[in-house]
């Protein structure tokens, strides 16, 4: 064997150990993943829908679903973090482009993680999750012998006739749209126009969402942060809040002893044991808040106050700058950036801080794109109960997270969050360059951001209104309430 012979041997070996390498990570990284949704569902569902007292049909049919919709979370927290974690990667590639410590990391292996989140995504969102919901509401073919088999039927036929009747409607509109005959009718249009058709259209969905959840997000954060932190004596007045409600734990108590209607007045028209666990968790939230430290008290809340009015006003900050940019410069375009190689160029002008900085933009607007959804009216019923949501409800949560996720590496190119570049087919939507709609949608987050922060987060942040517990106050005896 020749000295040509043995290099070309050592570089297929290279390819091969690299390949393997890469599928070991992406494993790992997604078991991880899995195992942590699976926690995280198993927090929240409800026990009843998988004990196999009554049905162990019902049971074993529910932990298959359950098996997937784990799976569709898991890849929708893989699409979130996916992003930060491909910045992260350029900049630590282009600060040590010979560590030792990082040649795991290259760009092979975060194209490939960008090519599996997409594939994964769009099969949950397609496949996975309408066959969960179908599977569970499934109870076979009238006349076949019941069973899971039955049950797997009548699921795949219905699923089978849902994909044609999507399909059949996308390529209505393909055809409305598409002036090319030919393309139409060739069935190789299936790949190179319709799933990519349908992708773009999950992805307007995805980016619309987040236009109105983000905003309301935003602006909701403050009034989460205030109930979890401890805020300064000026600002709150704990002690007359512990004595209302140790008065109204105490009013419900004797109520449920005496077996008679309290002499106070309440507003509260549930059950008294209900609102006795209420008042004793709310009094044992109190007292955790009372017992905290100066620390707390003096830093904690202040500090997280202004960490959040300082990444709001940078994120309406970065929109209103890359406003000024798409009138000025066709470059800022979504769709006009080119791919370069990772580790090749910064994602920021400002370097690895600037690059920092856009990882903790992105990461935060995920949070308030989540915290926007389920505080919303419209969402507000999926938002899922300790150990006590029901699996359709489950499934509806995996697929609105599933969107969110999706998008978002749209949605942070559309605002100019980040300038780095759309790998694989992520970048492969259309209406990107569409200049009037990229402006109009960055207008349309600009304005509802100010609108809510102004109505809603900045007032309640300063403590305006106040909202503080009702007191209750007692009537003379012999009047009922």
């Amino acid at each position: 064997m020749g000295p040509a012979e043995h290099e070309a041997l050592a570089v297929r070996e290279r390819l091969f150990h690299e390949r393997v390498r890469e599928c070991v990570i992406c494993a790992l990284l997604f078991a991880s993943l899995y195992v942590l949704c699976h926690f995280i569902i198993t927090h929240f569902k409800k026990h009843t829908d998988f004990t196999g007292a009554q049905d162990d049909e019902d049971a074993a049919v529910n932990r298959i679903a359950l098996g997937l919709c784990t799976f569709a979370l898991a890849v929708s927290l893989g699409a979130a973090l996916l992003l930060p974690f491909s910045i992260a990667s350029n900049e630590v590639l282009l600060s040590f482009p010979h560590g030792y410590y990082v040649r795991w990391l290259s760009g092979s292996l975060v194209h490939g993680l960008w090519n599996v989140v997409f594939l994964f995504s769009n099969l949950s969102l397609v496949f996975l999750m309408p066959f969960a919901y179908l599977f569970t509401e499934s109870e076979g073919f009238a006349g076949s012998k019941k069973g899971i088999a039955a049950r797997l039927y009548e699921t795949s036929v219905v699923l089978l006739l849902l994909a044609l009747l999507v399909l059949g409607m996308v390529w209505v509109a393909s055809a409305i749209v598409d002036e090319d005959a030919a393309s139409r009718e060739s069935l190789y249009a299936l790949w190179q126009c319709y799933l990519p058709c349908l992708h773009s259209c999950v992805s307007l969905l995805g980016v619309l969402l987040l236009l109105l959840c983000t905003p309301f997000g935003l602006a909701t954060m403050f009034t989460i942060t205030g109930k979890l932190l401890v805020k300064p004596r000026l600002l709150e007045d704990l002690e007359e809040q512990l004595s209302c409600t140790r008065l109204e734990e105490a009013s419900v108590s004797r109520r449920i002893a005496a077996g008679k209607a309290s002499c106070w007045l309440s507003l509260d028209v549930g059950p008294p044991r209900e609102r006795l666990s209420a008042a004793r968790s709310r009094r044992h939230v109190l007292e955790l808040r009372c017992r905290a430290s100066a620390w707390q008290r003096s830093l904690g809340c202040p500090l997280a106050t202004l960490c959040l009015r300082a990444l709001t006003g940078l994120s309406v900050l970065v929109v209103c700058f890359h406003v000024l940019e798409l009138l000025l410069d066709d470059a800022a375009m979504p769709g006009g950036a080119q791919a370069a190689p990772l580790g090749q160029v910064s994602c920021s002008a400002l370097g690895s801080f600037g690059a920092a900085l856009q990882v903790v933009l992105v990461l935060y607007l995920v949070l308030c794109s989540v915290v926007g959804f389920y505080s919303s009216p419209l969402f507000a019923r999926l938002l899922p109960r300790r150990q006590d949501t029901p699996l359709p409800q489950i499934i509806g949560n995996c697929v609105s997270l599933l969107v969110l996720s999706s998008a978002l590496p749209v949605f942070s190119r559309m605002l100019g969050i980040t300038r780095f570049d759309l790998l694989g087919p992520f970048g492969r939507v259309g209406w990107l360059g569409n200049f009037y709609l990229i402006l109009l949608y960055n207008l349309a987050f600009t304005a509802l951001a100010a609108l809510c922060l102004l109505r809603g987060g900045l007032l309640r942040a300063l403590g305006l209104p106040k909202l503080p517990l009702p007191v209750m106050r007692c009537r003379p005896r012999g009047q009922c309430c």
